[in-house]
């Protein structure tokens, strides 16, 4: 398969691996809305013997697939790149194995587009992808999550979303404007209130969903990619969110009691560690109280952005019910 990257981005791969020729072995896959490619790239005579390339057109191609076309969509796009070459450029080496993330190799621009070299998660060990999960599994997403977040507490996020998620209020105002619910409407400002002017904020991954994080063949180590939509924000927003990709409905109000628990207790473990002066005890008990409220923020960008969405469910409701009539 011939190598679809300008002269300057193959000479780029070749300097920072050190080979004279690439290869495409594999497009993992095309980034929304036409923005680019996620790339293979093998490597002849070296060890590792393939990398990953990140390849960001500016422009994209205006055609997003639940048809929101506007100029601020292109512009969060935008927003977003940049936001994802500050992290590997920037903050990625912050992270240790308990938080593994893949490395940054080499970084360039040039005419309208961006390269990402990153080391393969496959050819590092983890080379699976789950679209269903086991608890042990689940538990591993969990504990990557709260290293993350203890790693970053109270972290100014320069160069990065001052708030992370994509589904941060301020950058959907579309999506709220089109939701049909008007008592979740009036409350959306409260909530995403409440979220941003918590008292213990940390980094958040801003997509944590099961298809962002990648495992080990014994499922037991887990390593998480993506870093679009990273930024400052209760540790909660990236919690709910991943919990919600992974069950459904039922699954989810069964086990959220054990799956906060998990989450406490780990990231506990690594406060005391890489933060022993913070109050633990204070930080849960906000946090805790907030989950329900984080659930409801990402159920509002939901109603509004697909309201036929198979996430949107009878639990989701009734948490959203009980947060605006607390309020």
């Amino acid at each position: 398969m011939a190598l679809q990257l300008n002269p300057r981005f193959q000479a780029t791969i070749c300097s920072a691996t050190g080979v004279s020729e690439i290869e495409v072995t594999e497009v993992i896959q095309e980034l929304w809305s036409g923005y680019g490619q996620i790339r293979r790239i093998h490597l002849e005579g070296t060890s590792p013997a393939s990398v990953i390339a990140k390849h960001i057109r500016m422009e994209g191609s205006g055609n997003h697939p639940r048809g929101w076309n506007s100029n601020i969509s292109h512009q969060r796009k935008l927003t977003s790149y940049q936001v994802e070459t500050a992290w590997y450029r920037q903050w990625n080496e912050r992270c240790g194995l308990d938080a593994r993330i893949p490395q940054l190799l080499a970084f360039d621009q040039h005419d309208g587009e961006i390269l990402l070299v990153l080391e393969d998660l496959d050819a590092a060990g983890y080379p699976v992808r789950l679209s269903s999960i086991s608890p042990a599994q689940l538990h591993a997403c969990i504990d990557w999550l709260a290293h993350f977040h203890a790693t970053f507490m109270g972290a100014k996020p320069e160069g990065l979303w001052e708030n992370g998620t994509y589904w941060h209020l301020a950058t959907r105002r579309e999506e709220l404007e089109a939701l049909e619910d008007p008592q979740l409407k009036e409350a959306a400002p409260i909530i995403d209130l409440l979220l941003t002017s918590a008292r213990y904020q940390t980094i958040v991954h801003g997509d944590a969903k099961l298809a962002n994080f990648c495992f080990s063949e014994s499922g037991e180590q887990v390593a998480a990619v993506d870093f679009q939509y990273v930024g400052g924000g209760c540790g909660m927003k990236d919690l709910a969110y991943l919990i919600g990709s992974c069950l459904d409905e039922s699954a989810s109000e069964a086990q959220e009691a054990e799956l906060l628990d998990h989450y406490f207790a780990t990231f506990r473990r690594a406060l005391s560690s890489k933060h022993p002066a913070l109050d633990s005890d204070a930080i849960e008990a906000e946090w805790r109280h907030l989950f329900p409220i984080a659930w409801t923020d990402f159920h509002r960008f939901l109603k509004g952005w697909s309201p036929g969405h198979w996430k949107i469910n009878s639990y989701s409701e009734r948490l959203a019910r009980e947060v605006i009539a607390a309020l």
